[in-house]
């Protein structure tokens, strides 16, 4: 299983994440914040599903711009998985005739531009060949993390959340550990700032490493940080790594990860 972070620094090599958006195996995407503007626009039209994990901005913000970029007349369009909040959300907030148009007014019959598909936790559908299991996660407004599984591997991507439960509950099953190869795990804030991880529900350093106590993963297991907020990556960077924690890899643009058995 391939996954890659993509870039949200334009004309830019920072590694730095300012929006948020994974792509697995070239054709899956979880999250939207910078999808539309990957580059080449061929590489969005490989995209046949997106995952979005919740409504904040920074998860969706060029979702109307990555369905502007793919539509092409009389050819299927991508699917788009979201819970009932958060279609709720881009259909009030977004897709909405002012924020941007409202695509499925504007479409028709022969042409459309996405497939909207409503989502619950904990109810798995299969999509390219992988198994998606979203899970809800504890966060300041309603969020699915995924666990994402092919064949023989599995994997973890939590999405925005404070401590949490379900998620490594159902992570720690046998269907999922016994081939759970790593996990994508927020850290948007250092532990000076523990105050505002608290009040935002995201964690720091020091709730990074409870949270992984909770896997029960074997030897390779690989933990990628990601969501670092790009002012404070740094000292947040300089705080895990005082952690050692065995396989902890800082989740950077463009960055690129294989899963598999070793």
């Amino acid at each position: 299983m391939k996954v890659k972070l993509v870039g949200s620094s334009v004309g830019s090599s920072q590694i730095r994440q300012h929006l948020t958006s994974l792509i697995i195996n070239d054709c899956v995407a979880v999250d939207a914040g910078s999808l539309g503007i990957l580059s080449p626009v061929e590489a969005q039209r490989d995209i046949r599903h997106v995952l979005i994990s919740h409504s904040h901005i920074d998860h969706i913000a060029t979702l109307p711009s990555f369905l502007d970029n793919v539509f092409q007349p009389g050819k299927k369009p991508p699917t788009v998985h979201a819970s009932y909040i958060v279609w709720e959300s881009l259909n009030d907030h977004v897709f909405n005739d002012r924020l941007w148009p409202n695509l499925m007014r504007v479409a028709s019959e022969e042409s459309s531009f996405y497939t909207p598909v409503t989502i619950d936790s904990e109810v798995s559908f299969a999509i390219e060949n992988l198994t998606v299991t979203p899970v809800a996660v504890n966060h300041a407004v309603p969020t699915l993390g995924f666990l994402i599984e092919d064949d023989s591997d599995s994997i973890i991507v939590a999405s925005d959340t404070t401590t949490t439960t379900r998620l490594w509950e159902l992570a720690n099953r046998k269907r999922f550990r016994n081939k759970l190869r790593g996990v994508f795990l927020e850290c948007s804030f250092p532990n000076s700032m523990a105050w505002l991880a608290n009040k935002t529900f995201h964690l720091c350093p020091s709730l990074f490493v409870e949270e992984l106590a909770k896997i029960k993963a074997g030897p390779g297991f690989e933990t990628i940080a990601v969501h670092l907020k790009a002012g404070l990556h740094d000292v947040v960077v300089s705080e895990l790594q005082q952690l050692n924690i065995a396989g902890l890899q800082i989740g950077v643009d463009h960055g690129e990860w294989h899963f598999g058995r070793k």
